[in-house]
């Protein structure tokens, strides 16, 4: 596990995926790849299929010239890709990245990133967003399989802006998953030195409370200073505007598990955590 790895796709949220890998490289104190992945264009209508309305010759005239539009398609991908990579480099050696490499793919984003798991401290990826209805909003799918896939922790930067952290919330819910998203947060030093704050959403009982104390002694014994929150209420109601007061934050949730909170991320929708999105968010396993 020795490399922040930043997934850029050119889209809204790639500076900010540069320059959240940036900030995790420095914080991390590992090497930074920019990872550019070419996926296969979508194919093109097969031209046999109007072989009755045009002639052979014709036909044979549109395959080379639709052969011909593919090459070049694929070449001027390549090269749009390596500028990228050019650009993203200038921007994370800007940063403070010493340690810095890219690499041009082609094949599938989440094949590419499990490939290059066992080497990696942390991914990196923006999320963009797709309507299937004016009421409904979907997380794209590339953000969700790679959560999916791997097991490494996956950083998401879900807006195009940057801003260095102030502090970190904890999402937390008592669970086993939970307790080894606060143990992880307790060893890593990329959160080192900002104030996390732990909050639980559910019934005020004096369980939740000691699974509270439990998570902010912890916290504290690796030298972190720690409040605690329990509020009433469902998670996706109350989670969002919580984190709407605490300013320039990153939330830290596990990942997986069938509890609601974690299911806001993990979840077979995503319409909750595209409310939660308005902070980037840290997956961990």
């Amino acid at each position: 596990m020795n490399k922040v790895y930043a997934c850029i796709d050119g889209l809204d949220t790639t500076t900010a995926v540069i320059d959240w890998a940036a900030w995790s490289a420095l914080r991390l104190e590992v090497p930074l790849e920019l990872l550019h992945v070419l996926e296969r264009a979508p194919e093109m209508p097969h031209v046999g299929d109007y072989s009755g309305a045009i002639g052979l010759g014709a036909q044979e005239v549109l395959l080379q010239q639709l052969s011909a539009l593919d090459e070049q398609r694929g070449k001027m991908a390549q090269e749009a890709g390596r500028q990228m990579l050019a650009s993203a480099r200038e921007r994370a050696t800007a940063a403070g990245v010493q340690q810095l490499d890219g690499r041009l793919r082609h094949g599938e984003l989440v094949d590419t990133v499990l490939e290059f798991e066992p080497d990696a401290r942390l991914f990196v990826l923006g999320a963009h967003y797709r309507a299937s209805s004016p009421s409904r909003i979907h997380l794209d799918h590339h953000v969700e399989r790679v959560i999916r896939a791997v097991r490494r922790p996956v950083l998401v930067a879900t807006t195009g802006q940057f801003s260095p952290p102030e502090r970190f919330v904890v999402a937390y819910d008592g669970s086993a998953t939970a307790q080894r998203t606060v143990e992880t947060v307790a060893r890593s030093p990329m959160l080192k030195g900002l104030p996390a704050l732990v909050a639980m959403v559910g019934a005020d009982t004096p369980a939740a409370h000691q699974q509270l104390q439990d998570a902010q002694s912890l916290l504290q014994a690796a030298g972190f200073t720690v409040e605690t929150t329990l509020m009433p209420g469902e998670p996706e109601q109350v989670l969002p505007a919580l984190l709407k007061t605490q300013g320039a934050a990153l939330l830290v949730m596990g990942a997986y598990g069938h509890s609601r909170i974690r299911h806001l991320i993990v979840g077979s929708t995503t319409t909750t955590l595209l409310r939660l999105s308005e902070v980037p968010v840290l997956v961990l396993r």
